[in-house]
């Protein structure tokens, strides 16, 4: 790879991730450490970007203010054994040709590769989900418009009228921040009024969360246990927290973690 495009590569990922290494950006371009370093002091000289210990960092802020909460990116290495037992469990409950929406998130994330053996109607607002779903799969896609947020990897619309108040689902899979005897709980405002359209959108909401999501709090109520009518978790779920989901009427689904799965999550 020529310098200037180096160039071009190293600036595009440091003002999509605001802070980048030196190793990672060895992997983007194909290039040396030495190189790499070199890159960065020249970009740095001419003021495009600042020079930081391990790697460079973004000098303006992005033109729009990301959602609160941890990246996609650093999600997905999360729990991924219980993820995918998790995921797989919800596809379980669709038929086919069944309209469905997918909540963007890492553990509903996983329930593209099971769909890829079904053939139904999948509205949703993350590019990863769409994405993987039409290059690998038969189903039928519906993507939302609006902003797109990087870190998260999903589109947000600011307004009322838009695509989604056109689109029926039978049923509803979306993670949560954390859970609680209040409710699902979110970090962020604009993702908790994009997911109440989306809700209202869907005749059966079912929430897709490790067992580690009920330990969780955050400061926003996005809706209240009673509206769920089914949670999907693991085998980690304690007894008296299983109780408060009884109480509040909510079927309640344990995906046993399979051998494969278990020894990739030891591993």
């Amino acid at each position: 790879m020529h310098e200037k495009d180096r160039h071009r590569v190293i600036l595009s990922a440091v003002q999509d991730r605001s802070l980048v290494t030196v190793v990672d950006l060895c992997a983007l371009t194909g290039a040396s450490e030495a190189t790499i370093r070199r890159d960065i002091n020249t970009l740095d000289d001419q003021k495009c970007l600042r020079r930081v210990r391990g790697g460079a960092e973004a000098i303006a802020t992005k033109p729009f203010v990301g959602l609160a909460g941890r990246p996609f990116s650093v999600n997905e290495t999360m729990n991924i054994a219980e993820k995918q037992a998790i995921a797989a469990a919800a596809v379980e409950l669709c038929d086919d040709g069944e309209p469905i929406i997918i909540n963007g998130g890492t553990t509903t994330f996983q329930m593209v590769h099971p769909l890829a053996s079904r053939r139904m109607q999948v509205f949703t607002n993350s590019f990863p989900i769409a994405e993987h779903l039409l290059k690998n799969t038969g189903n039928t896609v519906m993507l939302s418009g609006g902003i797109i947020y990087r870190e998260q990897n999903i589109v947000l619309s600011p307004f009322e009228n838009d695509v989604t108040r056109n689109f029926y689902a039978k049923r509803m899979f979306m993670g949560a921040q954390g859970i609680g005897p209040l409710g699902l709980m979110e970090q962020d405002p604009l993702l908790i009024q994009a997911e109440h359209k989306l809700i209202g959108q869907a005749e059966e909401l079912i929430v897709l969360v490790d067992s580690t999501k009920f330990a969780n709090r955050s400061s926003l109520v996005l809706c209240p246990l009673e509206r769920i009518d089914t949670i999907i978790t693991d085998e980690g779920i304690d007894d008296r927290t299983a109780a408060m989901l009884e109480a509040a009427d909510i079927s309640l689904i344990v995906a046993p973690i399979g051998t494969a799965q278990k020894e990739e999550a030891a591993s």
